[in-house]
């Protein structure tokens, strides 16, 4: 069996888009899962649409994310150079568009703008293209000569016939069949003299010895194309698979305007490396089983790019946010806690123990941005209504609570152990000698230290981080709210 390779082959126009990065993915688990090659390619000949510091994030983000490509332009397997403007120094692309000009499969175009601007155009997939109709295709061998002579300005296009048609095959969508009437007149090499996109591609997939061609199924148009281009140079074709769009709540084609299109986008909004790399291969592949937590060795092993769906994959923020929480429930306490700190400390100016804090909050979390909300209240007890104190399952009301919060008052005073155990050892007492339930006398002191509903820990751990005086002076403005309320 051939050795599998695939390639990664970004244009350095930004952030990595989560459809991007899929792609990255899933041709780093078709290479490894069968023992294969990854390589990393930079597709740089747009150089209009580069951006500085993209290759960068490119790097930054393939280390990250643990998909280490075995030849790249930092790792030369023997195939390099793998940066196309580099590339393109060495003549690459112009020595096979020439040799596809020497077969009749393509030649040189000489129009210029105000001519291709009287052209024709077509919608295609909401754009407006214009219709190259084969004008230059007529000149004379002399007439080209004499062209390239004076310098004037040309491109190279591709020469599809107008009869016939075009098949190609696609592991997912089957053998697609096209009108080669359909099909425009591409160009290979534009006037600066660079490969297009398109061209650039098959040259350096076919002596890159690239087997597996992962991408869009937006490319799926141009596909007819590129298999035209390898037969016309008498080149196996490579296996194509195009991965089904990814696209947002609405069904709409995920874009920038969500703030979550981008890998770099979910770093900053407080997801995890791992969460976002097993979600993201669940957009458009499913196992087996119905199983959705994966390592990223876990999905070596069990990817099978026949799984993979035709239908469109919905990027889901509310369930990444789930499987980030399992993440973080997962985590160990050390790794947590580096990742928590900063938000804690966005947050919490006093001198408060934070690992206990964090501790508190690492299983309530889905994202660590969620922290703030937990914990705010430790820095400062926020204004809030007493209808809080009543909660008909802990059957408490403002009477009652205000009659266990003035009883605290001397009991907490009197205690001196404020850890976590002493003072549930002090309330349980209280409780028993009442004879009421726990929540009956912890529902109006968690309400007096928080001022909130829902809190991270129960009463007796908030009043061990908050600390003696601090516990006091806030069960003391319940009591004071609670007057106020019942007049």
């Amino acid at each position: 069996m051939t050795k599998i390779r695939t390639r990664y082959a970004p244009s350095p126009t930004g952030r990595m888009h989560v459809g991007n990065l899929r792609s990255a993915l899933y041709e780093f688990l078709i290479a490894k899962h069968d023992g294969g090659d990854f390589m990393l390619r930079i597709e740089d000949t747009d150089q209009e649409r580069f951006v500085e510091g993209a290759v960068d994030i490119i790097y930054r983000t393939l280390e990250k994310t643990g998909l280490v490509h075995d030849e790249g332009p930092d790792k030369d397997g023997g195939y390099g150079p793998y940066v196309q403007s580099e590339r393109m120094k060495t003549g690459i692309y112009m020595k096979y568009a020439k040799e596809l000009i020497d077969k009749g499969e393509a030649y040189y175009c000489f129009c210029d703008k105000e001519r291709l601007a009287t052209l024709k155009t077509e919608v295609v997939e909401g754009k407006e293209i214009s219709i190259y109709d084969k004008h230059c295709l007529s000149l004379s061998r002399e007439e080209v000569e004499a062209n390239l002579a004076a310098g004037k300005p040309f491109v190279i296009r591709q020469n599809i016939p107008n009869e016939g048609t075009t098949t190609f095959h696609d592991e997912l969508y089957g053998d697609i069949t096209v009108e080669n009437a359909e099909l425009d007149d591409m160009i290979l090499i534009k006037s600066d003299g660079y490969p297009t996109y398109n061209f650039a591609n098959v040259v350096d997939d076919h002596t890159m010895n690239i087997t597996h061609v992962v991408r869009g199924n937006e490319y799926l148009s141009s596909s007819p194309k590129y298999q035209r281009l390898y037969d016309a140079f008498g080149w196996q074709s490579p296996v194509y698979i195009h991965l089904p769009l990814i696209t947002d709540e609405n069904h709409k084609k995920l874009s920038k305007r969500s703030g979550h299109s981008s890998f770099e986008d979910l770093l900053e909004q407080g997801f995890v490396t791992e969460a976002i790399v097993n979600y993201i291969a669940l957009l458009g592949w499913s196992p087996e089983d119905n199983r959705e937590i994966f390592t990223l060795d876990e999905l070596i092993k069990e990817f099978d790019y026949h799984r993979i769906s035709k239908s469109p994959a919905v990027f889901d923020i509310v369930k990444l946010r789930w499987m980030n929480g399992e993440y973080i429930k997962a985590m160990d306490f050390d790794t947590f806690y580096e990742m928590a700190e900063p938000y804690l400390k966005d947050v919490l100016k006093k001198n408060f123990d934070l690992k206990k804090i964090a501790n508190m909050v690492k299983t309530r979390i889905e994202v660590f941005p969620d922290i703030a909300d937990h914990v705010d209240f430790f820095e400062a007890l926020p204004e809030y209504d007493p209808e809080m104190y009543t909660h008909k399952k802990m059957k408490t009301n403002a009477e009652t609570s205000l009659a266990v919060l003035r009883d605290m008052i001397p009991i907490l005073e009197a205690q001196e152990d404020y850890s976590n155990d002493g003072l549930y050892q002090t309330l349980v007492k209280y409780v028993e000698e009442k004879g009421v339930k726990n929540g009956y006398v912890m529902w109006p002191i968690r309400t007096a230290l928080s001022g909130k509903q829902m809190t991270p820990a129960g009463a007796t751990e908030i009043m061990e981080v908050l600390g003696k005086e601090e516990s006091l002076t806030r069960i003391r403005k319940g009591i004071a709210l609670l007057e106020r309320t019942i007049g």
